[in-house]
């Protein structure tokens, strides 16, 4: 199922990537995910506030964990991108197997 918003130019659709390799608690993994999906999207507001394409960059924010439970101070835990034009997103994720 896609889900996505419909502009003239294309869906627009959001991905959140986690890191699988640090064994975060589910609880963990859907905080840090959406730490992810507001911090991408306060990014695309700022950087791209019409959401229209006028460079090839795509918008995106990593998540840095404060590393007071479960890893240490900086790491980064997961990554927001877009919301932006899913053609543009599924050039660099398309390939990734879902969480």
């Amino acid at each position: 199922m896609k889900i996505g918003v419909a502009t003239k130019r294309g869906v627009i659709k959001q991905v959140i990537l986690v890191r699988k390799d640090l064994k975060m608690g589910p609880g963990k993994v859907a905080a840090q995910a959406s730490h992810a999906s507001l911090l991408s999207y306060l990014e695309t507001a700022r950087s791209h506030p019409d959401i229209r394409l006028k460079t090839a960059k795509i918008p995106f924010k990593a998540v840095k964990d404060a590393g007071y439970t479960q890893v240490p101070p900086g790491t980064e835990t997961a990554i927001g991108i877009g919301p932006y034009y899913s053609k543009e997103i599924d050039k660099i994720t398309g390939d990734l197997p879902l969480f």
